[in-house]
């Protein structure tokens, strides 16, 4: 088992350091960290450290040694997953599952389809949650580099951004839909994949038509069809292992 990984807000370089708030919380009542023991910090971003515990103090500081910083390089090709919104707590489940497998980064979609609808502090307080499991998840997984997760986009907005990928699919099952398999499509070695997960009810015709126009193919995992918050996961656990990532 790998260090715990804690995030703070500027990575410390060879000296003595307090962690303290939440994270020295969680490391001193909940970790239960005691001298002598090895932690990673980190800022999110690809920037970390080892340290050695010196002393945990009261019930919310951890009094560490950090050794140099060191940087973990953005890996390539990059792979984004354009989520769109599941019902209930699913998008955090997705969202949990897809920081621990290794997606780069996370959009969500208000696609026309999806019954959840993200308006005004719901869709803040929502978005909130996203971006706090992707946080939790990647400490939980031991990443240095967390996904990033955007804003909510548009149907219009998810376009452009196919528009500019080097290998853009969308994850269509449809037997009126020539669809590729996604395992043996011909993928790139750097650069941009964005992959489109639509919602329950599918992707309309509509918003097909304008991905295609933005030069995405429809694509499928396999002969089952799996639901909205777990089709990104597999997914993207597909590609890593298909570009080489995993290996």
């Amino acid at each position: 088992m790998t260090a715990p990984v804690f995030v703070v807000d500027e990575v410390p370089y060879a000296k003595s350091f307090v962690l303290d708030g939440a994270e020295g919380r969680h490391a001193v009542s909940v970790k239960r960290l005691r001298a002598g023991e090895d932690v990673v910090l980190t800022d999110g971003r690809g920037r970390w450290t080892e340290a050695v515990v010196e002393a945990a103090e009261g019930k919310d500081r951890l009094v560490v040694t950090a050794g140099p910083v060191q940087e973990e390089p953005a890996q390539a090709p990059r792979i984004t997953v354009v989520q769109a919104l599941p019902k209930g707590d699913r998008g955090e489940l997705a969202v949990e599952t897809m920081t621990e497998t290794g997606v780069d980064a996370i959009v969500p979609w208000q696609a026309a389809r999806c019954i959840t609808q993200w308006k005004g502090d719901r869709g803040a307080k929502a978005l909130g949650k996203w971006r706090a499991t992707a946080r939790e998840a990647g400490k939980q997984s031991r990443r240095v580099r967390f996904p990033d997760v955007a804003d909510a986009a548009t149907t219009k907005q998810v376009a452009a951004l196919l528009a500019g990928a080097d290998f853009a699919a969308v994850l269509h099952e449809d037997r009126d839909c020539d669809s590729g398999a996604l395992a043996t499509a011909e993928l790139p070695t750097a650069g941009d994949i964005v992959l489109v997960v639509g919602p329950e009810g599918g992707v309309s015709p509509d918003e097909l038509a304008a991905f295609a126009e933005a030069g995405a193919r429809p694509y499928r995992l396999g002969r089952s069809v799996l639901r909205t918050s777990t089709a990104g996961t597999a997914a993207t656990a597909l590609l890593l292992g298909r570009t080489g990532r995993w290996s």
